[in-house]
């Protein structure tokens, strides 16, 4: 019989932040598949677990996703763990995850702390919707096109950043939508926790004479009813022009359209097909 995958959440700073449940699979499991084993081992270690690890993360997630999988088979129970908050968020986890539910082992998920939901909650911003979209990319035209194809997002805006580049993403983001309302989560349940409530161009100001370190999320407000109006494309073709002079190739602008107007993918493509004339490549 096959073993299950665990999805175990740990604590994003504190280490008291980790449930009872958590714990106990921790302690039973034949496996953990941690990111980083360097960091998991403390956690292991200050609740005395000493259940084996391997390391599993960005680099080794191909072939080590497909063994951990076997042992699965094999009977084995394994407990996938990041080096903190929810695995499968912005990590190799997913691989893992959707390689296992291929296979038909069962996965299971053991809820905890995530730093998406608690900088969500204590921002003061809307919470009723809201869209998480991982780390913007890095270079700054691309990032500029992200922030563009988040001017109409009426949601709540939830986003990882490295503090390197915390004030370059501000200032894009100020840029492209504008002086929102935002709130930036610093060192989450740590002894130096920040939570920096204002304006972007308020948030600039403040990582400019104080240069921030720790991890980080950043919340910035939707745009409101009639700013979406305003900058909404009049047509599926207007936007997938729009990004495609931006730097996208087709592939990827009707993936974006089909995100930004809550359309369906074959709708996006047939556009791209108005709009390009013939049968776009690696659509």
């Amino acid at each position: 019989m096959a073993g299950k995958l665990y999805i175990v959440c740990t604590p994003i700073g504190n280490l008291e932040d980790i449930t009872l449940r958590a714990l106990r699979i921790l302690k039973e499991a034949d496996l953990i598949a941690a990111e980083d084993t360097r960091v998991t081992r403390k956690l292991l270690s200050h609740y005395d677990i000493h259940t084996p690890t391997t390391a599993y993360h960005q680099h080794s997630k191909g072939r080590k996703a497909a063994q951990i999988a076997d042992l699965l088979q094999e009977g084995k129970n394994v407990a996938l763990v990041s080096d903190a908050g929810t695995p499968g968020i912005s990590d190799p986890g997913h691989e893992l995850i959707a390689d296992c539910i291929e296979r038909g082992i069962d996965v299971v998920f053991a809820p905890g702390a995530n730093a998406i939901v608690m900088a969500l909650v204590v921002s003061g911003l809307p919470t009723t919707h809201f869209a998480f979209d991982g780390f913007p990319p890095r270079k700054d035209s691309e990032r500029r096109a992200f922030f563009q194809s988040l001017r109409a997002e009426g949601r709540t805006i939830v986003l990882y950043e490295s503090p390197l580049r915390l004030v370059s993403f501000l200032r894009a983001a100020m840029e492209e939508l504008g002086d929102r309302r935002a709130a930036v989560l610093r060192e989450a349940t740590k002894v130096f926790e920040e939570v920096f409530r204002g304006r972007i161009s308020d948030a600039i100001e403040r990582f400019i004479a104080r240069k921030p370190r720790g991890e980080v999320t950043v919340v910035i407000e939707g745009c409101g009813v009639e700013e979406q109006l305003e900058r909404q494309p009049s047509s599926v073709e207007d936007r997938l022009r729009e990004l495609i002079d931006q730097g996208l190739s087709q592939r990827d602008a009707v993936r974006q359209v089909a995100a930004d107007l809550r359309i369906p993918h074959r709708e996006a493509y047939a556009a791209m097909l108005r709009v390009s004339g013939r049968s776009p490549r690696g659509v």
